[in-house]
């Protein structure tokens, strides 16, 4: 006799046609009692959570109302509701929503009822009730109280500079990053910031947002912490929220922060019904706060708790599951997962070293163009700075591209300024106000009292010739002016890519960068980047004017890019904003050691472990898990004449897939020697997808601790098949064997160190006998 649960199940296969494994079965069937649900990529979690929540309402006869369902995001939130609201038509909706949103429904509730004004002075407010109220409020100048711009006010006060985007950008992480880890005054100094007296800005933050009007300024990261604050200490509000709802489910949990996990404790503290949904493999937000670990220590807060491994990839073909799994096993602070999958084997993992960087988008341009649905390709890279030289090489080819996270300040970025001010220069060298935007950035040393005297001088002739016959400079400066004069005056009509390289150069550019970088802190690697872009960008223009023209274009490019969701064109996304997202096609770009993994990320922390290493190889796997049927890797030997190394995750997954590469490699290197030809630059190879090898385990070192490696290489060995064919006696031409990647198959041939296995009509592969034994890939059938 069929029991409720299975009863419900059937019913809703013949309604929805949604049919679940036993773990799902198991989750959705869990009614009381804390639940840890941790959910492998692909592995149905969405389906599997609003199954569970029909199941509570529909069978066990809980009120839509009494459910909580906080997401990490609007967008899961709204997508969370609307697929219960298509399966579950006739049922009232249930709560859904993000848990800054549920943070400041208790925050206002608890304000008003102390008649506590209050103004929020970040974004729109993601809850509807915030809808109609009166808009931000003006400051003592007449600007508008927004927490921007009231820290640009504090940086300028208190640093004496003038903070730009980036400095913001970094600024706001760490004030974020302190709040979500709760820490006190006293701890803010131990945080690591690039900002100078980042600590001190805080502490100023925090005051004015208290004492500088007459409401109380709250942010995003108030809601959070303030929220946690009143239901500490208001019992009336703790209550409240605690009657409200009889079960509560948290998805996305790995990206929660401590703070979000102590709001959501407090509530679950009665009835301890709480449904938590994560990956810790696919944590990646810990410099926004977010606190993995947490999960690791669910049961030393929950005990009883229920944990269930949901495993299964739906998504992925096998060649990639197969290589994911493996390559995040070289993690230690993480569950022991088995992720599989039952879909057939699709082709091997495409791995791409090309000789220069140029060719990388080029490539992906031409891969992409064959593409039957460009909305089922995706391009994902580390940072955003990437997504400018693959928007105009695809917009150069005609191929349009949705832009995931459009990031819009490469374009007003400090240094494009510059670069045009000193071409404008070019045109005009009468100027005052370019030469004194440009004049503590070149070559010539030119003071601000110099630049005031020239100021004064209103003659209408070239600003050089004015300094030296009406300002009083050093012996030094006189020549140094000179030869800046004769090579402003060179450039006119200079195509712009070798304008930009004179400017870097012969004018002082890069020295200035370099000091720049020294004195307030700047990465002179991602400035460096921005030169070498705006380089990319200038190839094959022929006047500054072309070029100039060339970025207000893409700047509308990129703005369009935008609201090209859901249309046929190619994804753009970091790895970052890639995650929930899946596709046919996925091409990792821009893989070389600096930049996955950064060169920050190689260090260990006081205890020994590799925080940062094991978030970065998070992310990577994040990446991979994005493609169901093609994925490949890219990497490059140099980029602007300097030597990059290929990314020791790529490496590793190399590895993994095709473990025979190396001895390829070694056998292409010593032909080079001998005259021949070296596979390393300027080839393709294709993975095998079979298992990691002790080799992958060793040269993965460098990124992880080698008894990391060791337990990969042990839980590889673990994994053998026992029915695997261990001896070359046992195999011979015409025997029908199974391959553990790529299923069943017959032996062609079997020639000296190789096996030729056919696989389909056109689907024939050459293997290295030793490995397919070494490894178990092998079995008779």
């Amino acid at each position: 006799m069929m029991g409720k649960l299975d009863l419900y199940l059937e019913r809703k296969r013949e309604e929805l046609g949604v049919r679940l494994n036993e773990v799902q079965k198991q989750a959705v069937g869990h009614a009381r009692g804390p639940l840890l649900l941790l959910a492998s990529p692909g592995s149905g979690k969405t389906t599997t959570i609003i199954m569970r929540i029909g199941y509570l309402i529909e069978e066990l006869g809980v009120e839509p109302e009494r459910i909580k369902a906080v997401t990490f995001s609007r967008a899961s939130a709204r997508d969370m509701k609307e697929r219960f609201a298509k399966w579950f038509p006739q049922l009232a909706p249930v709560d859904f929503s993000t848990i800054h949103s549920l943070a400041f429904e208790a925050v206002r509730s608890h304000l008003w009822r102390s008649g506590q004004a209050y103004e929020i002075i970040e974004g729109a407010v993601d809850t509807a009730e915030q809808e109609g109220e009166a808009g931000p409020g003006k400051g003592e100048q007449g600007l508008p109280l927004h927490k921007k711009i009231i820290l640009r006010g504090l940086y300028k006060e208190v640093v004496g500079e003038n903070a730009t985007d980036d400095i913001m950008e970094e600024l706001t992480t760490y004030i974020s990053f302190v709040k979500n880890k709760l820490l006190q005054p006293h701890e803010w100094e131990s945080v690591k910031s690039d900002v100078p007296q980042a600590a001190q800005l805080l502490a100023a933050y925090e005051q004015f947002k208290r004492n500088g009007t007459d409401k109380l300024l709250l942010d995003f990261d108030d809601m959070l912490t303030l929220c946690n604050e009143l239901l500490e200490k208001d019992e009336a509000l703790l209550r409240k929220y605690q009657r409200r709802y009889d079960y509560i489910l948290t998805d996305e949990s790995q990206d929660t922060s401590l703070v979000q996990h102590a709001i959501i404790e407090k509530l679950a503290r009665g009835h301890r019904n709480l449904c938590v949904v994560a990956d810790d493999d696919q944590s990646i937000y810990s410099w926004r706060g977010a606190e993995p670990s947490y999960l690791l220590q669910f049961k030393d807060v929950y005990p009883e708790a229920v944990t269930l491994f949901m495993e299964q990839n739906y998504r992925s073909s096998k060649e990639i599951v197969t290589a994911a799994n493996l390559f995040i096993k070289r993690n230690l602070g993480r569950y022991p997962k088995e992720m599989f999958t039952e879909n057939a084997a699709h082709e091997p993992i495409v791995f791409k070293r090309l000789t220069d960087y140029r060719k990388q988008a080029k490539l992906v341009v031409r891969e992409a163009s064959k593409a039957d649905r460009l909305s089922e390709v995706a391009v994902l890279y580390r940072n955003n700075s990437s997504s400018i030289t693959l928007m105009n090489e695809f917009d150069r080819a005609g191929i349009p591209f949705y832009m995931k996270d459009a990031d819009n300040r490469f374009f007003s970025h400090w240094i494009i300024e510059d670069v045009l001010n000193f071409m404008r220069m070019t045109y005009t060298d009468k100027r005052v106000d370019i030469l004194e935007s440009i004049h503590m950035k070149m070559a010539g040393y030119i003071s601000k009292h110099q630049i005031a005297v020239l100021k004064s001088i209103d003659n209408g002739e070239s600003v050089f010739d004015n300094l030296r016959q009406f300002v009083q400079l050093q012996d030094y400066q006189v020549k140094l002016l000179k030869e800046a004069q004769e090579t402003f005056q060179e450039m006119g009509g200079m195509p712009p890519r070798q304008a930009i390289r004179v400017i870097r150069t012969r004018l002082g550019y890069e020295k200035a960068l370099d000091k720049m970088c020294e004195r307030l802190g700047f990465r002179k690697d991602y400035l460096i980047g921005i030169l070498n872009t705006l380089e990319d960008i200038a190839e094959g223009l022929e006047t500054m004017a072309d070029f100039a023209a060339r970025l207000k274009y893409l700047e509308k490019v990129l703005n369009s890019a935008k609201l090209r969701k859901g249309q046929d064109a190619v994804t753009f996304s970091t790895f970052h904003s890639s995650k929930g997202l899946e596709f046919d096609q996925v091409y990792m770009v821009d893989l070389i050691e600096g930049v996955i993994p950064a060169k920050e990320e190689d260090k260990r922390a006081a205890d020994g472990s590799m925080p940062l290493m094991e978030e970065a190889v998070r992310l990577f796997y994040v990446g991979m898990t994005r493609a169901r049927k093609r994925l490949t890797l890219i990497t490059y030997g140099q980029r602007d004449g300097e030597k990059t190394e290929e990314s020791t995750f790529m490496t590793a997954v190399r590895d993994i897939a095709e473990p025979e590469w190396r001895g390829a490699q070694a056998a292409g290197a010593g032909a080079s020697e001998a005259g021949g030809f070296k596979l390393q630059f300027g080839t393709e190879r294709r993975g095998s997808g079979g298992g990691g090898s002790e080799s992958g385990a060793r040269r993965f070192r460098s990124s992880s601790a080698s008894s990391v490696a060791s337990a990969a290489a042990g839980s590889a060995k673990r994994e053998l098949n026992p029915h695997a064919v261990r001896k070359r006696e046992a195999l011979e031409e015409g025997q029908a064997v199974r391959h553990k990647v790529f299923g069943p198959g017959v032996i062609e041939a079997l020639d000296g160190e190789r096996i030729t296995i056919r696989f389909g009509p056109e689907n024939a592969k050459s293997l290295s006998v030793a490995m397919c034994l070494d490894m178990g890939l092998l079995e008779l059938m």
